[in-house]
C-alpha cells in the first residue's frame, strides 16, 4: 500500500528531535510522498533543508498561512514570490482564511489569499487552502478568481456535503485528515456521497492526530488510520483509497 500525504508540517520544531525517524517511520508504514505547504519566512529554511535531505520523498510548497498574514503580510508575500520565481515549487499555499483565532485581520487575510490565488494562476500551480470556520469566506474569493486555470485543495476538509459539492464544482480536492476519525467529525455524513476522485488524505501533522492518538503529536506515518476509515465510509478496499488518492495528489501537485 502506497500512500501521499499530502499536508504535512514534518519540517515544525516538534519534529527537530526525531524528524529522520519520524520520517523513516512514515517511510516503512508505506507513505512514500509528503508534501509540505510553507507558514511564514521563518519557516522556508526548515522545510527545504528537510526536502533536500529527502529529495524522493518530501516536497515543499511556498505560500503565507492565514494564521500569519499580520501588519507586515506585504512584504511576506513579496518573499512568496520572490520565491516562486527561483526554483519549483509543488504548489501555492498554505493559504486562505481562520476566523478561529482572530476575526480582526479578516480584510488582511482576505488581500493576502486574492494575492495567493492570482500568484497559483501566474506560476501555474495548485493553491493549498485552508479555511478554518471561513468557508464561505474563502470559496466566494476562489469563485470570483476562477477562470478554469485554477486547481487545488481544501485542505484540512470538515465541512458539509453541500459545501464539499461547491468546493468540487470549483474544480478542488478535498484534503481528508484525523477529522475523519473522529467521533463528532461529522464526515460520516459526506465522505459516503463523495466519490473517491475527489478526495485527498492528508495529516497535517503536528497537528490533529487520529484516533487512538488524538491529543498527542501527529506524524506522516499515521496517515494508513486516516486511508482505512476513509475506505470504511466508502465501503471500499483499503488499497483502493491509497491507490485513487495518491494518484489525485501526484496529478494534482504534478509529482
Amino acid at each position: 500500500m502506497i500512500l501521499t500525504d499530502s499536508h504535512a508540517h514534518i519540517y515544525a520544531e516538534q519534529f527537530k528531535p526525531d524528524r529522520d525517524d519520524a520520517l523513516e517511520r512514515a517511510y516503512a508504514a508505506g507513505v512514500s510522498t509528503i508534501l509540505m505547504p510553507n507558514i511564514d519566512h521563518t519557516s522556508i529554511d526548515a522545510m527545504l533543508e528537510t526536502e533536500a535531505r529527502h529529495p524522493e520523498h518530501c516536497f515543499a510548497m511556498m505560500g503565507l498561512h492565514p494564521c500569519h498574514v499580520l501588519k507586515d503580510f506585504e512584504r511576506e508575500l513579496y518573499r512568496v514570490e520572490d520565491w516562486l520565481t527561483k526554483r519549483p515549487f509543488a504548489g501555492v499555499g498554505e493559504c486562505g482564511i481562520d476566523l478561529y483565532w482572530d476575526k480582526t485581520t479578516l480584510a488582511w487575510q482576505q488581500e493576502a489569499l486574492k494575492v495567493q490565488l492570482d500568484l497559483a494562476k501566474k506560476y501555474q500551480l495548485p493553491i493549498v487552502l485552508h479555511t478554518r470556520e471561513a468557508f464561505q469566506e474563502t470559496a466566494e474569493l476562489v469563485e470570483a478568481a476562477q477562470d478554469g486555470t485554477l486547481t487545488g485543495v481544501f485542505h484540512c476538509f470538515s465541512g458539509t456535503r453541500e459545501e464539499a459539492e461547491r468546493a468540487i464544482k470549483l474544480g478542488f480536492k478535498l484534503g481528508i485528515g484525523g477529522v475523519a476519525t473522529f467521533k463528532n467529525g461529522g464526515l460520516d455524513q459526506v465522505l459516503p456521497h463523495i466519490g473517491l476522485e475527489h478526495l485527498l488524505l492528508e495529516t497535517d501533522c503536528p497537528y490533529l492526530a487520529p484516533v487512538p492518538h488524538r491529543g498527542k503529536r501527529n506524524e506522516p506515518s499515521y496517515l494508513p488510520l486516516v486511508a482505512r476509515r476513509v475506505a470504511e465510509l466508502l465501503k471500499k478496499d483499503v488499497e483502493e483509497v491509497a491507490e485513487a488518492t495518491t494518484t489525485n495528489a501526484r496529478n494534482l501537485f504534478k509529482l
